[in-house]
Order: structure tokens, then sequence, then C-alpha cells
């Protein structure tokens, strides 16, 4: 997919609503993605989490500890469109060494 996000809005409850540059957008849970330990501790701090911001560099969202999301999971959160299935378990793959 690699599509970037290119804004973050920061919302109540641990959303965010999150633009990407094909002007795809939509709100994620992000409770429902993490567990609030490790790297992700300080986000269950609404005050902290609405520090997310755009990490350009890596195309998706970010606070200033370092946390970040994957940009394709949320892509596909707020797109609908599955990410692809790289392990070659699923329906359509492909078995190279046969």
């Amino acid at each position: 997919m690699l599509k970037d996000i290119v804004a973050v809005e920061p919302l109540n409850a641990h959303r965010l609503r999150l633009y990407f540059e094909d002007g795809v957008n939509g709100v994620v849970d992000i409770a429902t993605l993490v567990t609030f330990q490790g790297i992700f501790a300080p986000l269950a701090d609404p005050a902290y989490f609405h520090l997310a911001q755009v990490d350009s560099d890596l195309g998706t969202v970010a606070w200033p500890n370092g946390a970040d999301l994957d940009p394709d999971v949320l892509y596909a959160l707020i797109s609908g469109i599955p990410l692809p299935d790289f392990a070659g378990e699923g329906a359509n793959s492909q078995h190279w060494a046969d």
C-alpha cells in the first residue's frame, strides 16, 4: 500500500482522525490497536496522546517519545482495503518453490 499520512487530528477517547496522501481519511481508535505498555504507556495520558503529529520521514503518526504506528495497518482499517498477504498463506497465495 505505502500510503503516507499527511495530517493527524487527535480526538478524545484515544481516537485519531488521519488523512492520507490519496485523500482517504477517517477515524481510528488507537486503544483497539495497542496496549498502553512499554513505548505506548505515555499514550494512556490524554494530554500526551494529543501530542500526536505526522512524522513526514516515516509517513505516519508519531509521538515525542518515538512511538509510531504502521501506516499500512492504519490505511487498511480506514479504507477497508485488506493488507496484502505477504506470508503466502492466503487463498490467493502463490508457491514459488513448488
